[in-house]
């Protein structure tokens, strides 16, 4: 009888577990996503509107490239936002300077450990630290350098952008010193990415820009990637940047720059098609033997904590940030430039990407990729299975004056409620106990209050009843 016992519960422990693990999976192969992307749209552009951004544009991609794509909100004052649109993506233009240095490295014409000044000889930033390492390729990539965060020009300043050619960021390198000992804490640099960007030139003897297209963009088909900010498609395909929220809820249009001298650290334009073949080419090259652009082992490395930094707890690979969310580890780089707000996760373990583009100032994307993981992970419909089970019900529900609205949707054999706003999509299910009435799954899988769906005489959905409240459905 003991051994009923404890083999029942060895039972129970194992489906238990494999439930959770099969709600937690993502596997497009595998399960229904329908519901979970019209979620994740619905969610999306409600709080494009909660939070009065311009436009936003999401993807979803695996090692084949996108499974979903969406678009949001405005390109400009009178185009609607396209997923073809392009915007700045900032500070992701790194990890494009950081491939072409490693793949420089493994054609051996330069080193991971070989001193900034060997390779640009005129590099006379001052070392006011007389005992510190050499500045480094590898340090500059993790930025732990010690190098100031910016060339000494004010080019993130309101509202013209001033931002400097090469020349004057080498003019200007005799008047400012280092900010700590080479290889001692993290301090993020423009600076010491813009120098990787000039090494490159001195290296393969060709302009930056040519040096990407040729290596990195036209392989990988990045047809609408550019190093620079285009004023000829500025309104057009690039969409255009607006500020910040005030404090009457309105944005103001960002100025037109161009980073010029800091393209490789911030100069970039892309949208998240060509970012979907850019994580997918990841990917696909981790479980590869075939060098494309650079080897497998070199982007592993890339993707490994070279830098743990104690008092900020930041860690960073070579090039790449590197982040622990919830005990999952992903890779990738934001974006913030003037009107513009980029982020790009993968995780190769999953073999998932996400990024998000805003053409808004002031605003999160990593939170909505976040928040779009989240609900993928919840899934747990199958793929012959049909969705939308319960359509007629489907629908905005005024939660006034305690809240703005209720989503409610489908999910599987169950109701899915969402309240909104909301930075992060919590679902409250419900089980269909007998028609229009349902209960709430609590935690451990009882079930609590219920819910009832309220008709009018023709039999269509108006409204639901909880806890005695009544809330009508939006027309």
């Amino acid at each position: 009888m003991k051994l009923f016992k404890i083999f029942i519960l060895i039972t129970l422990f194992i489906s238990c577990s494999s439930e959770v693990a099969e709600k937690d999976s993502i596997s497009f192969s595998e399960k229904n996503y329908d519901e979970a992307f019209q979620l994740i749209e619905y969610w999306l552009n409600a709080q494009k509107d909660y939070e009065n951004l311009t436009g936003l544009t999401a993807m979803v991609g695996d090692e084949d490239g996108i499974i979903w794509s969406e678009a949001f909100g405005m390109a400009n004052e009178e185009d609607l936002m396209s997923v073809e649109n392009t915007f700045s993506i900032c500070s992701i233009s790194k990890l494009f300077t950081s491939i072409a240095i490693m793949k420089l490295i493994e054609e051996k014409k330069i080193a991971l450990n070989d001193p900034i000044n060997k390779l640009l000889p005129w590099f006379d930033l001052k070392q006011q630290f007389e005992n510190s390492p050499p500045l480094t390729i590898k340090s500059i990539l993790t930025h732990s350098s010690g190098l100031p965060r910016e060339s000494n020009h004010p080019y993130w300043s309101w509202p013209d952008f001033p931002f400097p050619s090469k020349e004057d960021v080498v003019k200007e390198l005799k008047n400012q010193e280092m900010l700590y000992p080479s290889s001692k804490y993290y301090q993020y640099s423009n600076l010491g990415l813009s120098l990787l960007g000039y090494v490159v030139e001195e290296v393969s003897g060709e302009s930056f820009e040519d040096y990407i297209n040729k290596n990195i963009l036209e392989p990988l088909n990045m047809k609408d990637t550019k190093t620079y900010m285009s004023e000829e498609d500025y309104g057009e395909l690039l969409s255009i940047g607006y500020s910040s929220i005030k404090r009457d809820r309105n944005r103001d249009k960002v100025n037109f720059f161009n980073a010029d001298g800091i393209a490789a650290a911030a100069g970039f334009t892309s949208n998240v098609e060509d970012i979907a073949k850019f994580a997918a080419w990841q990917m696909k090259l981790l479980n590869s033997l075939e060098k494309n652009i650079i080897s497998s082992e070199t982007l592993k490395e890339m993707h490994k904590v070279s830098w743990d930094d104690e008092l900020s707890s930041v860690t960073r690979g070579l090039g790449f940030g590197v982040y622990d969310f919830g005990g999952e580890r992903w890779v990738g780089h934001g974006g913030s430039c003037p009107g513009y707000r980029s982020q790009l996760y993968l995780n190769p373990e999953m073999g998932i990407s996400y990024s998000v583009m805003i053409n808004s100032s002031g605003t999160n994307p990593g939170k909505y990729i976040q928040g779009i993981h989240q609900i993928l992970k919840k899934v747990t419909l199958k793929k012959e299975k049909l969705s939308n089970k319960f359509k007629e019900i489907e629908g905005i529900y005024i939660a006034q004056p305690w809240g703005s609205e209720t989503y409610i949707q489908s999910w599987g054999n169950h109701l899915a409620l969402l309240r909104m706003p909301s930075n992060s999509p919590e679902l409250t299910l419900y089980k269909k106990v007998e028609i229009d009435v349902f209960k709430r799954i609590l935690k451990n899988g009882e079930l609590g209050e219920k819910l009832e769906i309220l008709r009018d005489q023709e039999e269509g959905v108006i409204g639901f009843k909880s806890h005695q409240n009544i809330y009508s459905k939006s027309k």
